[in-house]
């Protein structure tokens, strides 16, 4: 892709938006402002929306959540829905919660359907529960979280829960042995057990994967030695040798 800006056929705005997002997979910051400022200087490409984003991906992919914050704020125009979709996003990504919260506020102020409903307190007899699909032997089996689960803690030596995703006022220990039972993991221990070895295992789930469900899939496709793949209400993951497709952004 940089490759490219050095040839002779001239880049398009769209070019810039993948040397961008490159530039985030890579943390090139210094390498992004450049090619940043040579759009309109050595190109007469505007940057857009896209490209600004682009740099505040760049910024936050590195973990300088705060610098991206700043680029924020002197944004030559008012920040949108876009801008702050992408700096939840990447506050999440760095476990920055008071910043994903401001982001979060900002967000659905612009777009109320960005609302995370898992914030809201769901009435006490219509509680939805987590819904996953396995796909194996030409059937979908639907596999949901029982009720009431037998507790049996089975621990990883490189998995430390993060109970950031556990909204329950509990005590520490139970939010653990929680995020056990969410049933992205139901389904993907059953999917091991009833289907051949070596085989992917397709998952689709009715929400978002959680941070933590995210991180112990990986591990379990370590494990394992499996594809494992999930698809959940904002994209497919396809976790493979401890990575995820998404690059842990999503």
């Amino acid at each position: 892709m940089f490759q490219l800006m050095k040839e002779p056929m001239a880049p398009t705005s769209h070019t810039f938006v993948l040397v961008l997002n490159a530039c985030a997979n890579s943390e090139a910051i210094e390498e992004a402002f450049l090619y940043f400022d040579a759009m309109s200087r050595d190109h007469g490409i505007e940057p857009g929306v896209e490209h600004y984003v682009g740099i505040i991906e760049v910024l936050g992919k590195s973990g300088h959540l705060n610098e991206a914050l700043e680029y924020i704020e002197k944004l030559p125009f008012e920040p949108n829905a876009m801008v702050w979709e992408s700096l939840l996003n990447l506050a999440r990504m760095n476990g920055d919660i008071d910043l994903e919260d401001q982001a979060e506020e900002l967000l659905v102020s612009l777009d109320p359907s960005k609302e995370n409903p898992k914030k809201l307190p769901p009435p006490p007899p219509k509680r939805r529960l987590g819904i996953n699909m396995l796909d194996g032997r030409n059937k979908l089996a639907e596999y949901r979280l029982p009720p009431k689960i037998e507790k049996k803690v089975v621990s990883e030596q490189r998995y430390v829960p993060d109970t950031r995703y556990v909204l329950h006022d509990i005590d520490q220990e139970a939010k653990e042995q929680a995020l056990l039972y969410h049933s992205e993991r139901l389904a993907i221990a059953y999917g091991l057990i009833s289907t051949p070895a070596r085989t992917p295992i397709r998952i689709i789930k009715n929400l978002r994967i959680c941070g933590d469900c995210h991180n112990a899939i990986k591990i379990m496709s370590r494990i394992v030695g499996r594809e494992l793949i999930v698809r959940d209400n904002k994209r497919f993951h396809h976790f493979e040798d401890g990575k995820c497709s998404c690059g842990d952004y999503w």
